[in-house]
């Protein structure tokens, strides 16, 4: 994985993208919308 150089602003914002393998068809992350948002939560 790359090493990314990130600039650590107060308040600043982020953003992820999540994509899946198999995307077409695939309900997982509409599925586990609520554990993504608790593992987010967790690490912040």
């Amino acid at each position: 994985m790359p090493n990314y150089r990130r600039a650590s602003i107060p308040g600043g914002t982020w953003f992820f993208t999540v994509n899946l393998l198999q995307r077409h068809g695939n309900d997982l992350l509409v599925r586990e919308i609520d554990l993504l948002r608790a593992s987010v939560r967790h690490v912040k």
